[in-house]
């Protein structure tokens, strides 16, 4: 479905997409994200357009997306893990 890997930096990402992602990629979009939001921020201080204050929320959630199936992602692996020990 996506032509690039990220290209929905600022549009709404859908949690589906991102497990189907690795570790790697995910801590890429991470990293994007937080370089948006940082900049939408500044534009925040210095007076920018009202898109990109509304903006903020996306990138916002976007980041909370990311890191819930990052953790997700992590907790399933030590499930498996510790799967059928007795500690």
């Amino acid at each position: 479905q996506l032509s690039q890997p990220f290209e929905m930096v600022s549009g709404k990402l859908r949690a589906t997409e991102l497990r189907q992602r690795n570790k790697d990629d995910l801590e890429k979009q991470l990293d994007d994200l937080k370089n948006e939001l940082q900049q939408l921020r500044v534009a925040k201080v210095t007076g920018g357009a009202a898109s990109k204050l509304a903006k903020i929320k996306t990138v916002r959630k976007n980041i909370a997306r990311v890191l819930t199936v990052m953790n997700t992602n992590i907790k399933q692996s030590l499930r498996e893990h510790y799967a059928g020990k007795k500690f």
